[in-house]
């Protein structure tokens, strides 16, 4: 998947100094695409010399995939020397957390957008929930996925600025200050956020909605490329005014420069 570029407004927008990002985009349970994605950036890492480096996951770790339970696992434990990991929260962390904690009459929509392969990574059979009051069905989830994990998943923040860039899941509604977003458009928007061509003041670089390959535009940096069906999960490298992608599928790896 080769990035549509488009050309930024001068002056270029840039990370911090001495300070390189990777932004990574829905992972939806494919741990073996994060697995080898992370080995790839430890790569990088070790060929040269940084005095910051940080990994940030824009969100919907969960669902779809096969392997949501591990994928936490994995990113909760996460230690790489040298490097800084911070979570965003996806509209589907959010939903999962809401059903957890006894809003159950979102299990329906939930198992239908990728809870039920969720469920199953933890062991759970979706239809033996069906039949549970709404006490029994939050103790059961409870139960089965771990409180480390429900912990984790809480912490998720909604927004992350880096230098000229902003890394949020959704997007942003336009012409609304960064600090007074609303939780919800962070989360959840499509449009307007995606059809507007405001100059916001910063690159919003962000997941959720899926596309056939990167989008990049004078605003926006779309890094969905939908890891769960596609088989490619897509990273974004910022290193000062340098940008990259790194792309891990089931037949290897893809380096693109975005210069």
């Amino acid at each position: 998947m080769i990035a549509r570029k488009l050309f930024f407004r001068d002056p270029t927008p840039s990370g911090p100094k001495r300070h390189r990002a990777y932004a990574v985009g829905d992972i939806h349970g494919r741990i073996d695409l994060v697995d080898r994605l992370l080995k790839e950036i430890t790569g990088e890492i070790e060929d040269q010399s940084h005095s910051k480096v940080s990994i940030i996951f824009l969100g919907d770790v969960i669902d779809r995939g096969p392997a949501s339970a591990e994928v936490v696992e994995r990113l909760r434990t996460l230690n790489i020397p040298g490097v800084t990991a911070h979570f965003i929260m996806g509209n589907h962390e959010e939903v999962m957390l809401r059903v957890i904690e006894g809003e159950t009459d979102l299990l329906r929509n939930w198992l239908r957008f990728g809870g039920t392969e969720t469920l199953h990574s933890y062991g759970i059979e979706p239809r033996a929930l069906k039949k549970l009051s709404s006490e029994e069905l939050s103790a059961r989830l409870k139960e089965a996925i771990p409180d480390t994990h429900r912990r984790f998943v809480a912490s998720f923040s909604d927004s992350i600025g880096f230098g000229d860039y902003v890394f949020v899941h959704a997007g942003i509604r336009p012409g609304i200050d960064l600090a007074e977003q609303n939780q919800a458009d962070l989360r959840w928007i499509r449009e307007p956020f995606l059809e507007d061509t405001t100059d916001h003041g910063f690159v919003v670089v962000h997941g959720h909605t899926i596309t056939s390959e990167v989008e990049v535009t004078p605003n926006r940096i779309a890094i969905d490329t939908g890891a769960y069906n596609t088989g490619t999960l897509t990273a974004l490298a910022i290193d000062g005014k340098r940008r990259w992608l790194i792309q891990t599928s089931e037949e290897g790896v893809r380096r693109v420069s975005m210069d």
